[in-house]
């Protein structure tokens, strides 16, 4: 389920993927910016890796996204249109949330592939998957610190986003964070997913970056109870998907994207907050193939 159709990208589908794996290449080169149950292992063969490749002239980099650093109920999915959008937010563009950089173990994240188990081409667009980490931030943080040599157990985010609005980033985005299992992206132009482990179904997590709201007490276990998310979380989530090269058709969720039948977050999302949120920051994408 989208958040929207009006924008239209421009570069092509390969393009943009490349580049929005290597944002922030140059401003990133010192500094950097995954949910429970949803794995996606290893290429069980060779590929060619989309990390592999190197900065080149397809277009100005994007601004680095760190750039400042220290250290079930029933759900309310994003709907298909980001028109008569309301909020009592005071907006501003000058907001910066305090950001950590705690890496996650190296077993709970992987390589971007371009080709698929099958070396179909698997150079997608890249999409936003918003979650919610069920339990506490500090929980889902050491779950993904931990080693999990087991692929079934592998589990990562690129970023999270505290109650208090702290970006917690864990994954480099030019790394494939293992957010979504079973899953598809209904496209524009038709279902998008990637297999890369004949042992596992498709997944969007070759082209994903997948961001997670700590839940609220009340929803903590997947309760009943789940009084939403906090107006500085709202805003941190607006400031750093300002900073991705992906239009609002393009953000989505990880209930939409499920195809387990298990997912149901984030719950409780308040889509207008976010997109007002949104409107007070220039977008990276609209920027793409743009003079430096």
């Amino acid at each position: 389920m989208m958040i929207g159709r009006n924008i239209s990208l421009k570069l092509k589908t390969w393009q943009l993927l490349i580049l929005a794996i290597l944002i922030g290449a140059i401003a990133l080169s010192q500094r950097w910016v995954g949910h429970v149950n949803a794995r996606e292992p290893q290429h069980p063969r060779p590929a060619t890796m989309l990390t592999e490749l190197q900065p080149n002239s397809f277009g100005r980099p994007i601004p680095g996204i760190i750039e400042s650093s220290t250290e079930s109920s029933s759900a309310e999915p994003i709907t298909n249109s980001i028109q008569n959008t309301e909020s009592t937010s005071i907006l501003t563009s000058s907001y910066t949330p305090r950001e950590e950089i705690v890496p996650a173990d190296p077993t709970n994240y992987g390589p971007r592939y371009l080709t698929d188990i099958y070396g179909n081409p698997a150079t997608y667009p890249l999409i936003i998957v918003l979650h919610e980490t069920v339990g506490s931030a500090s929980s889902a943080i050491n779950l993904f610190r931990t080693p999990h040599p087991r692929d079934e157990d592998q589990v990562s985010y690129h970023s999270l986003i505290r109650r208090d609005g702290t970006i917690v980033h864990l994954v480099h985005p030019q790394m494939r964070a293992f957010g979504a299992g079973n899953s598809v992206f209904d496209g524009p132009s038709g279902p998008e997913s990637v297999q890369t482990n004949p042992d596992f179904p498709p997944s969007v997590n070759n082209f994903a970056f997948h961001i997670s709201l700590e839940t609220p007490g009340d929803g903590r276990g997947n309760q009943r109870g789940h009084s939403g998310y906090t107006t500085a979380q709202y805003q941190s989530l607006a400031w750093l998907v300002a900073r991705l090269p992906v239009p609002n058709e393009r953000i989505t969720t990880h209930q939409a994207v499920d195809r387990s039948g298990s997912r149901r977050d984030p719950r409780s999302f308040n889509q207008q907050e976010f997109l007002a949120q949104l409107q007070a920051y220039p977008r990276a994408f609209e920027n793409f193939g743009n003079p430096a």
